[in-house]
């Protein structure tokens, strides 16, 4: 036999429906509560003599695509308690149902403040008119808000790294606990006084994780003496590669000479070459202009405005940074290299028939980029060390001395093998570069004083010093498990929330959405 369906069915147990009005896109419930007695909210003294009645509105659950609206029936007591000061109270139901003064049902109020959490105010508000709920994009944030709860357990692992409200003008800083994987504290910038403010409430926290700049390291050594700073592994590598590049960037001028590409015929250079190669001489006779200034002592500053150049290129200059005759851009054909190598390995060599068989794959570039790309192929293939003349960029160098010999072709095998000859200075980096890498991965911290003293020796010194300044978080990253990757994932989430809301979130509303949205 089936069960039959029952009214008081849609509301809590404890609760009696009186009526039930369904009309078009809304159903109408007039609720009492089946207690007999009730507690004064003064003196807890129970009490059954009732005043009078009067009702009150709440929203509820929609049902059947139809909002609902409960009629609540309120009944008036009298206080018995001689010695209490309220005479008549009306009757509290639980907040598990309606909380007091509550315009809708606390189960309501859930989906409610989810909603806002998942969405925000002007989406949400959007999608609750769809789910029949009869909120407004400022009752959701208003939720939000009031719901904000801010962690209160102990904190023993930390994450910090800072955040863009606006990139190059302003910065934030949040706070993650790596232990329970979660956001905690959002600070409205990245100031040094800020972040040790906070960090001296938080006591408890024995190891900080950050990245290498130095500002969140000096206010953790000042707030938290004790406290074990972690430097993020991923800045490290990536410090790593950078040094090295900065290494190939140094050295270009004495690659040119051994590869023996010095100086190019612009009759083997394809258009594009061409006008890049044009723009490198003209950059060479600006070159020339500021080390001859530099060498005669005149400053960076002096330099810069009396031939017009930024104190940014000016030191790009000096430093040896600006000597690459050919710029990398990213290509149209880039996605398609693995199917034109099929195809060239295959034996299609004609740049016209690629070309064709290249648009039926997709491709939307021209001829020209084909073209191009088959005259270097061939060229390779034919490759002498006498005949090169093109020297790779020095990003694209830095690239090939730190790849595999078998994933390289003939000619750039060529190019590496010279360079690797002729400047045993870059070789001499990558091997400790290489080495760093190593010693990270392997977890063995006990290297790190002798990679120091070799590395001070190379043409990635400037690396080794940073490294050394930062030796005792260098060493914790070896050593301890915690990293600042999952605080970068973080920033990640935050950058959504904060773009769901058009970027004009207040950082309260960004916190109470970042942590609830939180597990």
């Amino acid at each position: 036999m089936r069960p039959r369906f029952r009214s008081s069915s849609l509301v809590p147990a404890g609760f009696i429906v009186e009526h039930l009005d369904i009309g078009i896109g809304r159903i109408g419930l007039v609720v009492r509560s089946g207690a007999a007695v009730t507690a004064c909210p003064n003196c807890r003294t129970s009490s059954h003599r009732i005043q009078s009645r009067y009702r009150r509105r709440a929203a509820d659950l929609p049902l059947g695509g139809r909002r609902v609206e409960l009629q609540v029936v309120v009944r008036r007591f009298r206080c018995d308690a001689a010695t209490c000061e309220r005479k008549i109270f009306a009757e509290r139901f639980p907040d598990g149902f309606l909380p007091s003064f509550a315009r809708r049902t606390a189960r309501l109020e859930q989906i409610v403040h989810h909603l806002g959490l998942a969405l925000g105010g002007r989406p949400g508000a959007g999608l609750a008119q769809r789910l029949m709920l009869p909120v407004s994009r400022d009752t959701l944030l208003h939720v939000i808000r009031r719901r904000a709860a801010t962690p209160s357990d102990p904190l023993g692992v930390i994450g910090i790294d800072d955040f863009a409200w606006r990139r190059n003008h302003r910065y934030g800083t949040l706070v993650c606990d790596l232990e329970r994987r979660r956001i905690v504290a959002l600070l409205p910038d990245r100031e040094q006084a800020t972040a040790q403010t906070w960090l001296k409430q938080n006591t408890s926290i024995q190891i900080v994780a950050r990245d290498r700049g130095g500002g969140y390291g000096e206010a953790i050594a000042r707030a938290l003496p004790q406290a074990i700073q972690v430097a993020d592994r991923w800045h490290l590598m990536e410090n790593a590669s950078r040094g090295f590049l900065d290494a190939v960037r140094k050295s270009m001028r004495q690659v040119r000479e051994v590869v023996g590409a010095a100086t190019l015929d612009p009759a083997l250079l394809t258009a594009a070459e061409h006008i890049q190669y044009e723009g490198y001489l003209r950059r060479e006779e600006a070159d020339a202009a500021i080390r001859a200034l530099a060498e005669a002592g005149i400053p960076i500053r002096r330099i810069g405005q009396r031939l017009g150049h930024s104190r940014k290129v000016v030191r790009a200059v000096l430093r040896g940074e600006r000597t690459d005759v050919f710029r990398v851009r990213q290509s149209s054909l880039d996605a398609f290299l693995p199917w034109l190598d099929a195809q060239w390995d295959a034996g299609s060599r004609n740049a016209t028939e690629l070309w064709r068989m290249a648009k039926a794959q997709g491709f939307r570039g021209s001829l020209r980029v084909v073209g191009e790309c088959a005259t270097r192929r061939r060229r390779a293939e034919q490759a002498n060390i006498e005949r090169l003349q093109r020297v790779p960029s020095a990003r694209t160098l830095a690239r090939l001395l730190t790849t595999d010999r078998d994933r390289l072709t003939k000619a750039e095998t060529l190019t590496v093998a010279a360079v690797e000859e002729g400047v045993p200075a870059l070789v001499e980096a990558r091997e400790v570069v290489s080495a760093f890498r190593t010693m990270v991965r392997g977890n063995e911290p006990g290297r790190l004083e002798g990679w120091l003293r070799r590395a001070e020796a190379s043409l990635v010194a400037s690396f080794a010093r940073g490294i050394g300044q930062d030796r005792s978080a260098v060493q914790a990253a070896i050593m301890l498990p915690w990293s600042n990757g999952q605080t970068e994932g973080q920033v990640t989430k935050l950058k959504l929330v904060k773009r769901q809301m058009y970027g004009r979130g207040k950082i309260d509303l960004l916190q109470a959405r970042l942590i609830g949205l939180s597990p």
